[in-house]
Formats: C-alpha cells, structure tokens, sequence
C-alpha cells in the first residue's frame, strides 16, 4: 500500500455504531421513562388488593377480582381512543392526558373512601388505567422513535427496565403501608362483628388501602407540570402510505406477526396478572398450612412477591444486554419454555416449593412485554405505528378476564389431588405454550434475520 493510500485509509471514518439515545433527546427519555416507572407503581401497589379487598368486604375471590376487571379494562376501552388522539395531536399531549386522568383516578379515593363501598374503588381504578392506557399507547412508540430504527428495540427494553422499579416500590408500598397495617383480625373473626363495629373497622381499612393512591396522584401532578413546561420531541412524519383508518387496519390485519404478537401479549399481560395476583393466596394457604395467622401469612406472601418482582427487575437489565447477541424471538422461546416448566412446579409441587417455582417465574417473563412489543412492531411505523401501538396496549384486557378465570378455578375447583389455588396456575402454563410458539414463529418463520 503506498503511503497516500495508507493516509485516505486512516482518515476514512469507520462506521460508528448507532446511538442508543441521541443526547439531544436524553432529557426527554429521562421524562417519558418515568412514566414506565409510575405506571408500574399503580399495577402492583394493585394486584395485593384483591386479597385485601377480600377481606375488608368479605367477598369471594371471583368478586374481589372485579378490581383487576375495572383495573385493566380500562385498557381495553381507551387504547384507539388514545391512538386517535396522539395521531390527532402529538405524542406529548397524549402523555400529559393519560397523567391527567392518572392524577383524578389517584385522588378518587378520597371520596371512595368516604362511601365505603366498593363500587366507588372500582370507578377510582378504572380512571386510573384510563390514564394508563394513554400513557402507554404513547409512551411506547415514543421511546421507540427517539432514535435510530436500529436500536429501538434496545431503546425500549431499557425504558421497560424501569418499570419494575415502580413496580417494587408499588410491592413494597402494599405490604408495608396496606397490609401490615390493616386490621389483624381475619375473615372469619370479622364475620362475626357487630354490624357497628365491622362497619368502623373497615372505614379504617379503607383509608389505610387509599392513602398511598391519593399520594401517588400528588406525584404524578408534579411530573404532569414538568413534561408541560419541557420542550419534547415531535415526531411527525408525511404520510408514506394511504393513512384512512380502514386502510391502516386492513395493514395491520394482513400482518400475521402483528395480528400474533396482539394475541401473544395479551395471554403474557394475563399471566402476569395471574402469578402477581394469586401469589398472595397462594403463599397464604401455604403459610397458615404451617400455623401462622392469616394476616401475617399475607404479610410474608407479599414479601414473596417483592421477591419475585426484584428477580424480574434484574432480569429485565440481564436480558436487555442479551438482546445484542441473540434474536428477541429465540429469547422469548427460552424464557417461555422456563415459564412453563416453573408454572408446571407451581402445580405438582405444592408448599414451599411451589411458591419458589411461582417467585421464579418471574424471571423468565421480565422481557416478555417489552420483546413481544418491539416484534410485533418492527417495520411498522407512522400513523400505522399508532394504531398498532394502541392494539397491543389494548391487549393488556388479558389482564381482567383470565385473572377471573383463575378466581372461578379457586373459588370452585374441589379434586383433592391438587388444591384449588395450586390448580389455578395451569391457565398461566398454557399461555407461556403459546408465547412459546409466537417466539418460535418469530424466530424461524416472521423475521429470519436479527434485529
């Protein structure tokens, strides 16, 4: 090589690899990632409180479960709406109203639990996933669009990430400034309460369950005000395509790795629901089977959960670093095969091992939501994104009618070769089988090449 040459080599750039996110944007992705943060916050500060709803009105499972019905059918009835208003407006104002609606939700408590019924508590939480709805049909395709295509991906693992953040302060507030405080006596010793006395003990109850909610829509007022005074990015592009309605669906339908990442989501959203929820239950009939107190053992099973959500969290970070080596649809076949070999545990083995299986589920679905997600919208962009965006959130309503179904199995299932609780974790196994399947899919047929 002559010495010229060798010169245009050395001052040739290499090719830099793509930015994660841009610096001209971090600002912002600080903001918007704290929404993940704040929303998973209100889902698992809520999943306890059907077992705590349970005792304070003295309900069955199935009709406790009515909280997770109007928690995440709010996602279901305010996914397109919130779609149609990010492709009417911008993706800040979707932001700023889904934080509105979060905030009224948070501050309902404080007239549900003047009533003291249990109607108001479930108005009060469907407000709030209202607001849930719109932040996460916005907020996710805005992270995926504050940068290059080529780590979006990536972008939105490390947003998901902080998720669980939320969600273990959310835990951990349940435990500690709910359960631990309600009153000691069980459901048996509150039957028996004179109609007086019953009624103030659960007016104490009550206040303790709204106390962090009203606190929360505080906090969520004050990061309303800070994302209205920032400058955000606005990400609005020409349309490429026919961008009618019909003609966006009709897309989005012939799209077969869409239309199975929708039904894939909302089987994995259903199972975490499941596994988060019926923990408790789960943990407490094996700790009263060991002679504690009922309240206590609801105590320690949501030390459980707490556990299992921080395995969650680390694995998230773990997984997203393992996305630079391997394709997200073979991780998603490994992580739902362990699913399903841990939901398999938590059936057969019962006691104390079987709660180690179930807190260990956990780790296998930490990047199920954030994967599923990024599949299922790869290659889709632009109005097209929006609406797509908006079915994939809607798909979280896995998360009202198969916790119902787990309830109906506890409250009615009587073969004595496993208990009603243990049984109930079989509808979780089935739906790792079939993400299983849409990882596999993915992997082998949808997108044969790495992202």
């Amino acid at each position: 090589m002559s010495t010229v040459e060798a010169t245009e080599a050395r001052a040739t750039p290499t090719a830099e690899k793509p930015e994660l996110v841009p610096g001209a944007v971090l600002i912002p992705f600080i903001l918007v990632t704290c929404c993940f943060a704040l929303w998973g916050f209100a889902n698992d500060i809520t999943n306890p409180m059907v077992a705590a709803f349970q005792k304070i009105f003295l309900t069955g499972a199935t009709e406790a479960t009515w909280i997770q019905v109007a928690f995440y059918g709010g996602y279901g009835v305010m996914a397109f709406p919130a779609a149609l208003f990010i492709r009417r407006f911008s993706y800040k104002a979707g932001i700023l109203l889904g934080l509105g609606l979060y905030t009224i939700g948070g501050l309902l408590f404080i007239p549900a639990s003047s009533i003291g019924e249990f109607y108001p508590f479930l108005m009060a939480y469907f407000v709030i996933t209202c607001g849930l709805s719109f932040l996460e049909t916005t907020a996710n395709p805005y992270i995926l669009s504050m940068g290059p295509a080529e780590t979006a991906t990536r972008r939105l693992n490390l947003a998901q990430a902080f998720n669980p953040v939320g969600s273990l302060i959310g835990m951990y507030a349940a435990s500690q400034f709910i359960l631990a405080r309600l009153d000691a006596r069980g459901r048996e010793a509150r039957e028996l309460l004179p109609a007086q006395e019953f009624e103030a003990v659960k007016a104490a109850d009550l206040e303790i369950v709204s106390q962090p909610y009203i606190m929360i829509g505080i906090v969520i007022a004050v990061l309303f005000l800070l994302i209205a005074l920032m400058k955000m990015p606005n990400h609005k592009e020409a349309a490429k395509t026919d961008a009618s309605l019909k003609a966006i669906f009709g897309r989005l339908l012939r799209s077969k790795k869409y239309v199975e990442g929708v039904v894939a989501q909302m089987l994995y959203v259903g199972a975490q629901i499941m596994c988060w929820t019926f923990i408790i239950h789960y943990g407490t009939e094996v700790f009263v089977a060991e002679g504690m107190m009922e309240k206590d053992a609801q105590v320690l099973s949501q030390q459980y959960n707490i556990a299992a959500m921080t395995i969650f969290c680390v694995s998230r970070f773990i997984c997203t670093f393992l996305l630079k080596f391997i394709h997200p649809g073979t991780l998603l076949v490994y992580l739902a095969k362990g699913g399903v070999c841990l939901s398999l545990g938590t059936v057969l083995l019962g006691g104390q091992g079987g709660l180690y299986c179930l807190v260990g589920i956990s780790a296998c679905m930490s990047l199920m939501f954030p994967t599923i997600y990024g599949i299922a919208l790869k290659d889709i962009d632009g109005d097209d994104a929006k609406l797509a965006s908006a079915g994939l959130i809607m798909a979280i309503v896995g998360g009202t009618f198969l916790p119902m179904l787990q309830a109906g199995v506890i409250d009615n299932w009587n073969m004595g070769f496993v208990s009603a609780v243990e049984a109930s974790f079989t509808l979780p196994l089935l739906c790792f089988v079939a993400i299983a399947v849409y990882g596999y899919r993915t992997a082998k047929i949808h997108d044969a090449s790495p992202y």
